[in-house]
Formats: C-alpha cells, sequence, structure tokens
C-alpha cells in the first residue's frame, strides 16, 4: 500500500508542479525565466545520474563529462550546418554508446574504486575539451550556438526555449517512470540492493549494470545538447570533475532512489545559491552559508531530503511498536 500512496504521491505532485511551471514564467524576468530553464536542465541530467546511483547503486563521478559530451556533439554539427533536432538524438545516442563502455569497469570494481574510475575518466574527457582545439575551440570554446525552430517558430526567447525545455523535461521524467515500473525497474533496484542474491533469482547483473550506465549517460546527453543552446556558448569549465560532484550532491541532497529527488537536489543545487546570493547581509557570504547548510543537512538527512516522511513514519512505527510492548508487559505483569 505504502508503493501505491508513494507512486500516487509522485503523480499528483509531478501534475501540480507541472501546472505551476507552466504559470510561473507569465510573473518572471528574463533571468528568472533562464534560471527555471537552467535548473531544468540539471533535472534531465539528474534524473539520469539518479537511475545509476539511487536505483542500480553504482558509484559514478562522470556524469558532467557526458553532459559536456552531448553539449559539444549539439554545438559541433550545428556549426557544420546540420540541425539541431538530428544533433540533439546523435549526442544521446553517442552518450549511450561511451557510458556503455564506461560501465565495463563497474562490473569489475564497485564503491570507491568506481568512483575514482569515473572520476578519470570525467578528467580525461575534460582535458580533450580543453586540448583540442581544433574540435572543441579548447579554451575559446564555441559561440553563437542557435536555439532551435520547431515548425517554422523560432524558440530564441528565453519563455520559448523555457516551455520545449519543460516539455522535454516532462517526456524524459514519463520515460523514466515508465522504465522504473517494468521489469528493468525491477531488476535495477535488485542489483542495488544485493547483486549476489539479484543474480541468483536470473537478474543479468552485467546487462543491467551497463545499462545503468548507459541510460544515465544518455540523460546527460539530453541535457548537454538543451544547456549548449541555453547558454550558447560553450567551453570546457562546466564540464570539470567539480560538476560531476556537484551533480552527485544534488542526487544525495535530493535523495538518492527517490523519483522526485533530482528535481529537489537540482533546486538545491541551482536555484538556491542563487536565492541566497540576493538576500541582505547574505550576498557576501552566500558560498560559505551554502557550504554549511549541506553539510549539516547530510549529517542530519544523510538519505536526503525526501526521506523526511519515511523517517516520520519510522518514528511513528518505533513510537506504536514500544507503546505495544510496554501495554503487553503491563499485561503480563497484571496476570501474573
Amino acid at each position: 500500500m505504502n508503493a501505491i500512496f508513494n507512486h500516487k504521491f509522485a503523480a499528483v505532485f509531478t501534475l501540480l508542479s507541472a501546472v505551476l511551471m507552466l504559470v510561473a514564467p507569465q510573473y518572471l524576468k528574463n533571468y528568472g525565466v533562464y534560471l527555471l530553464t537552467y535548473w531544468l536542465v540539471f533535472i534531465i541530467a539528474t534524473m539520469g545520474l539518479n537511475l545509476t546511483i539511487g536505483y542500480a547503486g553504482q558509484k559514478s563521478l562522470g556524469q558532467a563529462a557526458f553532459f559536456g559530451i552531448g553539449a559539444y556533439t549539439v554545438a559541433i554539427m550545428m556549426k557544420a550546418g546540420i540541425s539541431f533536432w538530428l544533433g540533439l538524438p546523435a549526442a544521446a545516442l553517442l552518450c549511450f554508446v561511451i557510458g556503455l563502455i564506461l560501465g565495463f569497469p563497474a562490473l569489475r570494481v564497485q564503491t570507491i574504486y568506481l568512483a575514482f574510475a569515473t572520476l578519470g575518466f570525467n578528467t580525461a574527457v575534460w582535458l580533450v575539451m580543453r586540448n583540442e582545439e581544433w574540435l572543441t575551440g579548447g579554451t575559446f570554446g564555441i559561440n553563437n550556438i542557435a536555439r532551435p525552430v520547431i515548425f517554422g517558430y523560432s524558440l530564441e526567447g528565453n519563455r520559448p526555449y523555457y516551455y520545449f525545455v519543460l516539455a522535454v523535461t516532462l517526456v524524459m521524467a514519463g520515460l523514466l517512470w515508465g522504465l522504473l515500473r517494468s521489469p528493468w525497474g525491477k531488476a535495477f533496484k535488485a542489483l542495488r540492493d544485493n547483486p549476489i542474491r539479484a543474480e541468483s533469482l536470473g537478474v543479468d547483473i552485467r546487462n543491467y549494470t551497463l545499462l545503468s550506465f548507459a541510460i544515465g549517460a544518455a540523460y546527460a546527453g539530453v541535457a548537454g545538447a538543451l544547456f549548449a543552446s541555453l547558454v550558447q556558448f560553450i567551453e570546457p569549465a562546466p564540464f570539470a570533475v567539480a560538476a560531476s560532484i556537484m551533480m552527485y550532491l544534488m542526487v544525495v541532497v535530493g535523495g538518492a532512489g527517490y523519483f522526485l529527488g533530482p528535481v529537489v537536489g537540482a533546486a538545491v543545487g541551482v536555484v538556491l545559491p542563487e536565492w541566497l546570493r540576493d538576500v541582505p547581509g547574505v550576498a557576501n557570504w552566500y558560498l560559505p552559508l551554502f557550504g554549511a547548510a549541506v553539510v549539516l543537512l547530510m549529517i542530519w538527512l544523510p538519505d536526503g531530503l525526501l526521506s523526511i516522511p519515511d523517517r516520520i513514519k519510522a518514528k511513528r512505527a518505533a513510537r506504536a511498536a514500544s507503546a505495544a510492548r510496554t501495554a503487553a508487559a503491563g499485561r503480563i505483569g497484571v496476570a501474573s
């Protein structure tokens, strides 16, 4: 019953949030709309990372590399005169294939060793982006990245592009929702909880481990493609190891393994620092305060913000069990 309730709550919350997101841009200035779009892009990227970390139980610090691969794929293809609508699926497919390859170390190493392997991958990709100027422009980057045109309607303005990214976010969320409710989703969770038991039940842990990386990478590729057209200028800095750590933090803060975790986590990682920067008396200290808030949050809620309802239920259940034991002890004492 709890699982059914959680699914229904997630569906209702998502629907209400979508309605709010449709209305909000009408009351925001250009920067506010840009920031919301930025947030949506990171929701997509961290949805993929949440699948890899929260549902399949793998440790990855390479998500920013796929984010960058997606961004550069679209930027390079558009500079060559190829349509955004071909660049977007190409970015997702390329990241899927590379993610599949990156998944092989996960078959041999686990936990912190896997995290270091993916971190090394991220560093290698970042070095290629920075040093291969003939392809990526190096530190000069690639500028004048156009936003797409759909059915003759330009998405150049911040609001039209925001609604486009919102639509893509909902589609990607719907696909992930369907995946997690399918036998594949159950297999990912079994792999996370106990790989040995999952294998004994017939789950091909090799294939599902590879798929968790590949699908998570494809989501980052889509996010990167959208990011390139959003900022219209890319260079290597946003795709460094620090960005992967921030994405990992978003997943953990929101709640790894919770479907809406990326929504909350990306809000904390993207929107909260910008809000703190505008608070009077806090502007000069907003980054240390943000860091301190995250540290305290991880101490208090190691399973993320969305674990609060579960913690409340657990405490209520513990109190009820304690009361039942006390009552039972009292009845035994009276009977004796």
